[in-house]
Order: structure tokens, then C-alpha cells, then sequence
């Protein structure tokens, strides 16, 4: 027989996994050692939390499964914010917790056992689907193939799996591998399709709402557009489902009014694997649909919709060979783009301008909850989906450089993490992971002195500005120390964009600090300026 650690890295190993984040504890050493004889990369970080990031930035990139491996109470707290973003943004992400010897544990009883915490899996159940314990011998294999069975299913969200720490050395009975009941509708007409044909069949203005679950089926998208002659509004998301330049993309968030309007003037709105949630209509303020269709694998609750399809994205290949053909061709979106231009900061139009001269086409970009971060969310249109990575699901701040570390590791393109001077000290101690582990990644810090955003709300409110302006470090200096090549520029504009196309062209762990003397305005996407209140 083999041992409980062997066991659950075995059943990893089965399940495709190619790379874990963790943080190594008293608790869950068996796990490190039973890792350094597999064919799975282990990378150590410096919190538990960024390991949750880490492997929500990989599942991102990839639509794979990201792994976090980390220890008992303290350890496994750590992770909760990170796990809250993964599940907002229903990200698939495995967290595998130690809990307290299976011996010294007594049902309902705290004893002061280090780690100890009486229900550990419990402060999981918000922010996961599923829980999964192994806290006898014989249910290590039971629970972890479980645990990635779900993980592996849909709807998309985090699982988590914790196994009592003296099982990792005891013998465990070996894998006996689950089923899998996940729902799996492609290829058939589900409920409600021929009521979606009908409805956009007899639409005089459709539009098409994409949001994330639609990410992978972007020709399919951009078929069905082009049969509708429908203009396309895609969710942080589902950025890049439809490349820049094509003809039904908006491009545009529907905070900016004249995106906005579009949703307004359409007859009938076809949502594709949305929850249409608070963030990306202006808290629901955008009003209902004359028609609502929804594609999703979940029913809609913060919109009526007036046809629901439980379905996979996948189902409107089907969908789009089914209705009819219009004539007129792409709507004319070159006004409304027009219009939203002349609503950014001209900072924000150079700094965007700047990304995508030094961005190659296949670059992932992640960013932070701060200014230039929205700038992005809102404003940049990557060359594919999954290149864009936004951290509005529950919305975290500090998660661009350590979900960037994952999404580097999943060597699908180069990688660039933006996050302001705040948010980048909350996993500052992850230069030495990318030193260590010699991860590609440029590291942009813009650098304005503070919390912008919080100190926007203060200005915007006539407030004097209190508690966000902030002491920072020689962010260069501070790179350097860790051994990792960092260089300072002033400003967003031409000398950041040449410094940036150098750091990623370098191939190498890089920080690239940009110093801003001006306070930042945010856009349009962001709540203090949505057009429409509730």
C-alpha cells in the first residue's frame, strides 16, 4: 500500500496536473516529499494566499485546473481571500489543506492542538462548491478523487479538500477513480433552444452579451454575430472572445453610455454563460430586456430572462446555424467608439496605447484592483480570451503579481502583471518566489503615492484626503535586493512603453516601476463614476 501523501499526488498526477503553489508546514511535509518523486512541479511561495492566486492566474490562463497545497488553520486561512476571488470569478481551483492528526481530534472540542480549529472546513463552505474531507484512512483516495471530480465539473469553482495530517504517512488504500456527473448538453438541443431561435429570429436589434463562460467559444461567437448583424458586449471575463478590429466587437464597457445605449435600444439581449452580476451592469441598473435569452449552466437570478437554455457556451455553434440570416452587415460601432474616447483621460488613452505597443500578440496581461488596472478592464481588448485577467469577481486587491506568477508558469504566452504601489505590497515577499523559481514575468508597479482610488472618493467627496497616501519603498531597490533586474521611468507614455517592450522582450523576472507626479483619473467602469444610480 502506499501512503496517504502518495496517494493524493498520485491521483494529481492522474488528473493532469503539471504544476502546484504551495507553502510547506509542519503539517503537510509528507505531501512535499511524495511531490519531489512525481512528475509535478512544486513552487513554494512566500503566503499561502499568493499560493491561491497563483493557481487561480494558471486555471485563468490555461482553463485547467490550478492547485494549492497548504497547511493546517493559520495556513489554510490564509488562502480565503484569494479562494473568495477564484469563486466570484469562477475560477477552478483545488485547495488542499492539512488538518490536525486524525488521533488528537475530538468532535466539538477545541484542545489547544497546534493549528487546531474547531470546523476548518467550515470557513470554506461560502466560498467553495464543494467540500471534501479525509479525516480516516480509508477516505484519503475516496476524498481526493472526489474533490477533483468536482473540481473538474461544471459550473467552474473552487473545491476544497483537506485531509487529517497523520494520514499523509499512514498507509492508505489506493485510487479507485469516480465517475463523472458533470452536466454535458453539447451536441443536442436542450430546453428552451427553438424558443431562442424564434426570439432572435424575429429580433428587430439583437445584441449579444458574452461574458465569461462564453471565453472558449469565441468563433462561435463571432458566427452568430455576424448571422444577426448584432453588436457584441463582452464581460471582464470574456475579454478577447472576439479579436480587436472585428467588425460586431463594441469593444467598450456598457458603463460607457454610449455602449450603454446599445443594451438600451436592443429588442432582445442574448447572454452567453453570464450572471449579468452587480459589477458589470452598474449594480443592476440597467434595466430589463424587452426580451432576455440566457445560455448558461445556471438559472439567472439578477435578470428575468424570458428564455433560459441550460447549456454549455458550446450550444451556440448549433444556435448560430440555426437562425436566419440578415442582411446589412456589421453594425456601424465606429461613433460609439468615438464617443467613449472622448470620455478617458488623455493619461489613461497614452498608458493604453503604450500596452499594446509593447504587448506581442499572445502577452498575458493581469491586473489589480487600482487605477490603471480598470483602465485595462474597461479599455484593452486582448488578441485572445484568457489574456486579460481582472480581479472583479470579488475583487481582491493584490492579486496581479502573485496570480501572475501562475499564469507565467503556464507558458502560454509572456506574462505582465500592473498593480499600484498599494496593492503590489501585499505579496512583495513573492519577488523571491519569482527570483527562486526564475519565473518570466514583468512586474509593472505604477507608482502614484498612494491608494489612488480610495483617494479619488476622498477628493471627489470634498473630503480632505486621509489615510491613503502612502509611505512606499525604492521599489527598484527593494527588486533588486531579491536579485531581480528592476528599472524606474516617469510617467505612462512613450519612455514606459519602449522600457516595457525591453523588460519583455529580456524574457527574464523583471519589475518595472512607473512613477506617476499626477493623481490618476479613473474611467468610466468604475462605481464613483457610473452614469447610471440606483
Amino acid at each position: 500500500m502506499s501512503s496517504g501523501a502518495e496517494v493524493v499526488v498520485e491521483a494529481l498526477e492522474r488528473a493532469g496536473v503539471e504544476v502546484v503553489f504551495g507553502l510547506p508546514g509542519v503539517h503537510n511535509l509528507a505531501l512535499w516529499a511524495a511531490l519531489r518523486e512525481s512528475s509535478i512541479r512544486l513552487v513554494g511561495v512566500r503566503h499561502e494566499q499568493a499560493a491561491a492566486y497563483a493557481a487561480d492566474g494558471y486555471a485563468r490562463a490555461t482553463g485547467q485546473l490550478g492547485v494549492a497545497i497548504v497547511t493546517t488553520g493559520p495556513g489554510a486561512a490564509n488562502t480565503l481571500g484569494a479562494v473568495g476571488e477564484a469563486w466570484a470569478s469562477r475560477s477552478p481551483i483545488l485547495v488542499i489543506a492539512t488538518d490536525i492528526p486524525s488521533t488528537l481530534r475530538r468532535s466539538g472540542e477545541y484542545r489547544g492542538i497546534l493549528h487546531e480549529t474547531d470546523g476548518q472546513a467550515a470557513m470554506f463552505v461560502p466560498v467553495t462548491k464543494s467540500v471534501h474531507l479525509a479525516h480516516a484512512a480509508g477516505d484519503v483516495a475516496r476524498a481526493t478523487v472526489a474533490a477533483l471530480d468536482s473540481a473538474d465539473g461544471e459550473p467552474a469553482r473552487p473545491v476544497y479538500l483537506e485531509i487529517a495530517t497523520d494520514l499523509l504517512t499512514a498507509e492508505a488504500p489506493g485510487l479507485e477513480p469516480l465517475g463523472n456527473d458533470a452536466l454535458d448538453v453539447e451536441g443536442r438541443s436542450p430546453g428552451g433552444f427553438w424558443d431562442a431561435v424564434a426570439a432572435l429570429n424575429g429580433a428587430r436589434r439583437p445584441l449579444i452579451w458574452a461574458g465569461g463562460g462564453a471565453r472558449d467559444v469565441g468563433p462561435h461567437v463571432g458566427h452568430l454575430a455576424e448571422r444577426l448583424a448584432a453588436p457584441v458586449l463582452t464581460t471582464y471575463g470574456a475579454a478577447g472572445v472576439l479579436p480587436p478590429g472585428h467588425p460586431h466587437l463594441v469593444g467598450l464597457p456598457p458603463h460607457v453610455e454610449a455602449a450603454g445605449r446599445l443594451w438600451d435600444e436592443a429588442d432582445v439581449v442574448l447572454a452567453i454563460g453570464s450572471d449579468l452580476d452587480g459589477v458589470q451592469t452598474q449594480n443592476f441598473a440597467q434595466p430589463q430586456p424587452e426580451t432576455l435569452i440566457v445560455i448558461g449552466l445556471e438559472e439567472p437570478t439578477n435578470y428575468r430572462a424570458d428564455v433560459f437554455v441550460r447549456a454549455h457556451a458550446g450550444t451556440i455553434a448549433p444556435l448560430a446555424a440555426s437562425v436566419e440570416q440578415r442582411s446589412g452587415g456589421a453594425p456601424d460601432l465606429a461613433a460609439v467608439r468615438a464617443a467613449a474616447c472622448a470620455t478617458l483621460d488623455p493619461t489613461a488613452l497614452r498608458f493604453l496605447d503604450s500596452l499594446r505597443f509593447a504587448l506581442p500578440a499572445d502577452a498575458n496581461l493581469v491586473v489589480d484592483m487600482c487605477i490603471p488596472g480598470y483602465w485595462c478592464a474597461g479599455f484593452f481588448t486582448p488578441s485572445a480570451p484568457r489574456k486579460l485577467q481582472v480581479p472583479l469577481g470579488w475583487g481582491t486587491l493584490g492579486y496581479a503579481f502573485p496570480a501572475a506568477l501562475g499564469t507565467a508558469l503556464a507558458d502560454t504566452g509572456p506574462t505582465v502583471s500592473i498593480s499600484g504601489d498599494g496593492g503590489f505590497l501585499f505579496a512583495s515577499g513573492e519577488l523571491a518566489t519569482m527570483a527562486q523559481e526564475q519565473i518570466p514575468l514583468t512586474a509593472v508597479i505604477v507608482d502614484d503615492g498612494g491608494y489612488g482610488m480610495l483617494r479619488y472618493d476622498q477628493v471627489r467627496a470634498g473630503s480632505e484626503t486621509f489615510g491613503v497616501d502612502l509611505h512606499t519603498p525604492d521599489f527598484e531597490a527593494l527588486a533588486a535586493s531579491f536579485g531581480v533586474w528592476a528599472e524606474t521611468v516617469f510617467g505612462l507614455d512613450d519612455d514606459f512603453g519602449e522600457a516595457l517592450a525591453r523588460h519583455i522582450e529580456s524574457g527574464q523576472p523583471s519589475v518595472l516601476v512607473a512613477k506617476t507626479p499626477d493623481p490618476l483619473v479613473p474611467p468610466p467602469n468604475t462605481s464613483p463614476n457610473w452614469y447610471r444610480k440606483r
